[in-house]
């Protein structure tokens, strides 16, 4: 089960196993959204290539990564006994 969501037919969001995303905001530096699901999900944003990002989950730091050539990030989210989980990925 696979959550996809595109903007004018370009990537933007994918998770495994399948969320509910809502709130979903993005602009030339922050991509923000609320997720939720039944278990513990990998999702993958479209950002800009070769660029560093600061991840925040809940409110607290989750450390900074940095996307690869094809400007793909992806992160592992704890879902698993919560209600939603609010994330913020901002570019340094």
């Amino acid at each position: 089960e696979i959550t996809k969501l595109e903007r004018n037919g370009l990537f933007v969001y994918e998770s495994v196993p399948g969320t509910a995303v809502t709130n979903f905001k993005q602009d030339e530096k922050t991509v923000s959204f609320t997720v939720e699901g039944p278990e513990d999900a990998q999702i993958t944003l479209e950002l800009a290539e070769e660029t560093e990002y600061e991840i925040t989950i809940d409110g607290k730091s989750a450390g900074t990564m940095k996307t690869n050539l094809g400007g793909k990030l992806s992160m592992s989210v704890e879902l698993e006994g919560t209600d939603a989980v609010e994330i913020k990925v901002e570019q340094r």
